[in-house]
């Protein structure tokens, strides 16, 4: 294991220690730290210890890969490099074949390193979906488990199973957390994962020995622990119940919400309002398409454009009706309303105060669809 710390290597590379102590600060505030958690975060990442990594592939497209290599401020494949001893990750090691698979078993057996796992497990056919020099996914994975410290499911697919495990699922593919059941596992779910979520993960780590806290579905608070709905900047158009109806109408180009097109953001936990994609240049519902749940499990079969129900998340009072309300009058003022009225107009204005005394009826939330709600 190399004995360079991670100031000296970014000293190299002509990062000033102004720099590094942003930095420092910056992850500081993605993982909801207080400031003075910066100076403990510099302090470990200037020890010359470096942990070991290794990053398994399996069912997957690379995207949590090429995102990661993509990410800046500061550039993610500089910061995590220099963090961490990467000796196994398909996309970017230099070695192949038996050499590579030779790196991997060394850093097994020593033991101690934290293990990345990108992609759906395929459990069918004896694992035949997925092999990698002879020998399935389950296999590999249940060696490199054996010695980790911490697992880290990337992505949706490794996460939850993503697209290899959505209806009807022909390869039997699970989860990383349903095959690894003796290690801690942390799910950092998405298509793809943000860079900026498993850099904090893994600064946390070397930090305070410990994975961030997590939710019941293994995501890490500071990520997961609020709505898109709850930081959306279209949230304000959803309690005025302006929505999007067409592809490029009025709303559309209002920057509307897109409720009613599909979008999962008021039933998604994720952290995209806050750090974006691509440095934050932006994210879907700021380029104008709706959320499509990627952070949740079973996202591929909620179907792209379905409405969600509301109700079936959250109690009804947590959000304003997406139609507007019918005014209605209490049953006394009805009363002296309709009395005025009889006395002023004659039956036919009684008639109509009447009628708009009726409460409005409600309507089962199982029932209701994007017909009902546009």
């Amino acid at each position: 294991m190399t004995q360079t710390s991670v100031r000296d290597a970014l000293a190299a590379r002509q990062v000033s220690r102004r720099e590094f102590l942003k930095f420092c600060s910056t992850v500081a505030a993605a993982l909801m730290l207080p400031s003075t958690a910066a100076g403990k975060i510099a302090m470990q990442l200037e020890s010359p210890k470096r942990t070991p990594l290794i990053w398994l592939e399996f069912q997957d497209c690379a995207g949590n890969s090429e995102a990661f290599l993509r990410a800046s401020r500061p550039t993610a494949a500089e910061i995590i490099l220099d963090i961490l001893s990467i000796d196994y990750q398909e996309t970017i090691m230099a070695a192949a074949g038996y050499r590579a698979e030779e790196a991997k078993k060394k850093t097994i057996d020593a033991g101690g390193y934290l293990l990345v796992v990108e992609g759906s497990i395929p459990t069918g056919e004896d694992g035949a979906f997925c092999c990698i020099g002879g020998r399935s996914a389950v296999d590999i994975l249940a060696e490199a488990a054996a010695n980790a410290v911490a697992v880290i499911a990337i992505g949706s697919c490794a996460a939850f199973g993503g697209l290899p495990k959505a209806s009807p699922n022909p390869t039997s593919a699970k989860s990383v957390m349903e095959l690894v059941k003796d290690k801690p596992v942390l799910n950092l779910p998405g298509c793809p994962c943000n860079a900026v979520n498993l850099t904090a993960t893994v600064v946390h780590f070397l930090t305070f020995g410990t994975l961030p806290e997590m939710d019941v579905q293994h995501r890490p608070l500071f990520a997961y622990g609020a709505r898109i709905h709850d930081n959306c900047p279209r949230r304000g158009h959803f309690d005025a119940s302006e929505f999007v109806l067409t592809w490029g109408d009025a709303g559309h180009r209002a920057g509307w919400c897109l409720y009613k097109m599909g979008c999962k953001g008021p039933v998604t936990f994720h952290n995209c309002p806050a750090v974006g994609y691509n440095d934050n240049t932006s994210w879907p519902i700021k380029a104008g398409h709706g959320c499509i749940g990627c952070s949740e499990d079973n996202f591929w079969d909620f179907g792209l454009y379905n409405t969600a129900n509301l109700q079936k998340f959250a109690p009804p009072t947590a959000y304003a009706p997406v139609q507007p309300q019918v005014e209605t009058i209490a049953p006394t003022n009805a009363a002296l309303l309709g009395g005025l009225a009889g006395l002023a107009i004659g039956a036919a204005g009684a008639a109509a105060i009447t009628q708009l005394s009726k409460k409005d009826q409600p309507v089962e939330s199982s029932q209701v669809t994007s017909d009902d709600l546009k």
